[in-house]
């Protein structure tokens, strides 16, 4: 809805706009976001914290990091690794796609089998 109202139309425009239509201004900034985080009832949400949530969705729909510094202008790898913080709870969904590549060259009837067993002589 945000887009639709106030947005730039094309790929690269604005995401926020003045009253006009045109970029906002430094002097009047902080009046039109501090309304707009009020009429939203977000309480106290910084601007920064669109960047930061934006890349960190980045990062846990995938985005490598090589990804993150591009998106986010960053020439240190140090920079991007902050927003892959919430990567590191996907244990499980890793080892999910290790066994899925797996189950795909290792047939079904040999994996239902075991281990062989190796006999002592």
């Amino acid at each position: 809805m945000h887009l639709d109202l106030h947005a730039e139309s094309s790929r690269t425009g604005l995401l926020f706009t003045g009253a006009r239509g045109g970029q906002l201004r430094r002097n009047n900034y902080r009046r039109i976001w501090l309304r707009a985080v009020e009429k939203a009832g977000l309480g106290d949400v910084h601007f920064h914290d669109l960047r930061h949530t934006g890349n960190t969705l980045a990062a846990t729909g995938g985005a490598t990091t090589r990804e993150l510094m591009q998106r986010m202008g960053h020439s240190s790898v140090r920079a991007a690794l902050i927003y892959q913080h919430l990567v590191n709870g996907r244990d499980h969904a890793i080892a999910a796609h290790v066994d899925e590549q797996i189950k795909k060259v290792r047939p079904a009837d040999s994996a239902a089998e075991g281990p062989e067993e190796v006999s002592g002589t």
